[in-house]
């Protein structure tokens, strides 16, 4: 179960990134699904209010998968913590007379 939601978390989070990036932003940004020419299929304001929808649908899918992964890893027998997993190095003895040369 944990494989399934950690693929789907990852597909949102590569879909997010590449929704963001073609959003026009103040700055110009890279701007790639705004503007375009008087033939384009959706007007500017239309593409920018739908690619707001989409990241803000992936940014809420994103969230849950994040959410469902941490719930369902505090529930597993696994150690809490990676110093959990470090078991202390075996004493060494230490001579009790010096070695002759």
């Amino acid at each position: 179960m944990t494989q399934i939601i950690l693929t789907i978390h990852i597909l949102i989070a590569a879909a997010l990134v590449v929704v963001v990036l073609m959003q026009r932003s103040e700055g110009g940004g890279l701007g790639i699904g705004g503007g375009g020419g008087g033939g384009s299929l959706m007007t500017g304001r239309s593409a920018a209010n739908l690619l707001t929808k989409i990241t803000g649908m992936l940014a809420a899918a994103f969230f849950a998968t994040s959410l469902g992964l941490a719930i369902i890893s505090s529930g597993s027998s696994a150690p809490r913590s990676i110093i959990d997993e470090i078991t202390p190095p075996a004493q060494q003895q230490e001579p009790s007379a010096p070695l002759a040369r």
